[in-house]
């Protein structure tokens, strides 16, 4: 019944998601005939326009449901959710400008496309906002709540009954605590009454309201709880288990399935596909476009490269990857040829505290290679590394492989992601910062929260500081 009333629920919310894109694109429409047409004359061939909305309304629908917009947001603040409605738009807006492009649709105008994907952000968090009023006022009234049954009366089921009661938006409510103890040794807690004990459960399913059990017991116990997970499954009640066998783990954990062998598995690093996914398919669209966009300019360096030091254009060097694969990393040759003879002699002039080697005034770097590092241009080559795979956008900076065999044992967490054109390091001082395990962290902590609004974030965080000239010097 649960299933069902959640199916029915999703299949709402994405008609009014449905509606919400509509909404937006006619908006946009609009905003450009009145805002616009002065300087860019009257639309043409408005009517074909129907075709863009046809492939623009389940493009954005499918984006939605791949950044998890139509599971359960019981538990998840309105600012995640509107998050990734904004991370959603920006992805569908530049699939649909690709797209248009693709399809050389000469009529479309961008400045259509890039009102409608600002539209639909803040439409989209209009409706959801109303949808969660709509849903709160009523819990309020009685309806749409879930009887939560918590099995345990240790601190963990404590936690757990005082994270549910300080969130009354969750639709949950603790119907009482089942004892895990044969005696029953109180008869209620925190207000919340002990219904009995475990041989007494299969009776209180029966005469009792339960939609969801929640086992927060230990691990020993929940070996002998067996029979329970059974009888809940033949009555169709949702069963949770509250985690906690290596409680000073830092690694998020998650369920899988392997042909029917379930497989508990502890991950430090993002685990969900959809977003990966996503992630990926952003790194190929914007290298793609800027490769595109910008063939002229590193055209130009190429040339100027080539005329003012000889070849090689391109600098190439082996770096580490993803948990250690190597890779051949390229940017515009910046440096002069003798560089690696070079470094040894300069070693001391080494300000970073740490087995990376950086110089803020390096003599090494050619007049020409000063200026492309400043607008950071020596690092276009990287976006072929994207394409291939090597890299992503966002991510860790690729080390070398002498600079991984100095790291501690908890640095080396940093290779467990892709490495990245930009990262937090870059946007938050680059050269500026010398210490190198604040480096580490700082990447750590990138892994540890990672999101796809992040890496929107630190591109635009990025983009804003090649802009005004603070790139490597």
């Amino acid at each position: 019944m649960l299933k069902q009333r959640a199916k029915m629920v999703a299949w709402g919310v994405s008609f009014a998601d449905l509606l919400s894109v509509t909404v937006a694109f006619y908006t946009a429409l609009f905003v450009r005939e009145i805002s616009f047409v002065d300087r860019v004359g009257p639309l043409l061939h408005s009517d074909q326009y129907l075709g863009l909305l046809a492939f623009a309304v389940p493009l954005w629908i499918g984006l939605l449901w791949i950044f998890g917009l139509y599971a359960s947001q019981r538990t998840r603040s309105f600012d995640v959710e509107a998050g990734r409605i904004a991370v959603s738009s920006a992805c569908g807006t530049l699939v649909l400008m690709a797209g248009v492009f693709a399809a050389k649709a000469e009529f479309v105008s961008r400045i259509v496309v890039v009102l409608f994907g600002t539209a639909t952000v803040p439409i989209l968090i209009v409706e959801r906002l109303l949808l969660r009023l709509v849903a709160r006022a009523a819990r309020r009234r009685g309806y749409n709540f879930r009887n939560i049954v918590v099995v345990g009366t240790g601190g963990r089921a404590r936690e757990i009954a005082g994270r549910i009661a300080q969130n009354p938006q969750w639709g949950m409510r603790i119907a009482g605590y089942v004892s895990d103890h044969p005696d029953l040794r109180m008869a209620e807690i925190n207000g919340a009454p002990v219904l009995g004990n475990i041989e007494a459960l299969p009776h209180l399913l029966q005469t009792t309201v339960i939609d969801e059990l929640i086992f927060a017991v230990s691990r020993k116990k929940l070996e002998a709880m067996e029979d329970l997970f059974l009888l809940c499954e033949t009555q169709g009640i949702r069963t949770r288990v509250a985690v906690n066998f290596f409680p000073h783990m830092i690694a998020k954990v998650h369920l899988e399935e392997w042909q029917g062998i379930p497989m508990l598995t502890f991950s430090t690093t993002p685990s969900n596909e959809m977003r990966l996914a996503a992630k990926r398919l952003f790194d190929i669209g914007v290298a793609a476009m800027v490769l595109v966009g910008l063939a002229p300019l590193w055209g130009a360096i190429a040339l100027a490269l080539w005329l003012t030091s000889g070849r090689p254009i391109l600098f190439r060097q082996t770096r580490v990857g993803l948990n250690g694969r190597p890779f051949t990393l390229y940017k515009f040759r910046s440096m002069h040829l003798e560089a690696e003879e070079m470094r040894l002699a300069i070693a001391h002039l080494n300000e970073m505290a740490g087995p990376a080697f950086k110089i803020k005034n390096d003599p090494r770097v050619t007049p020409i290679g000063s200026l492309l590092r400043k607008a950071s241009l020596d690092e276009i080559p990287q976006l072929f590394n994207v394409l291939r795979g090597d890299m992503s956008i966002v991510g860790p900076r690729p080390p070398l492989a002498a600079e991984v065999a100095q790291y501690e044992r908890w640095q080396r967490r940093r290779l467990s992601m892709k490495p990245g054109l930009t990262c937090l390091w870059q946007i938050h001082g680059r050269n500026t910062i010398t210490d190198f395990k604040k480096w580490m962290e700082l990447d750590l902590h990138y892994i540890d929260t990672w999101s796809l609004q992040l890496d929107l974030k630190i591109c635009v965080r990025t983009l804003l500081i090649v802009l005004l000239g603070r790139g490597a010097s």
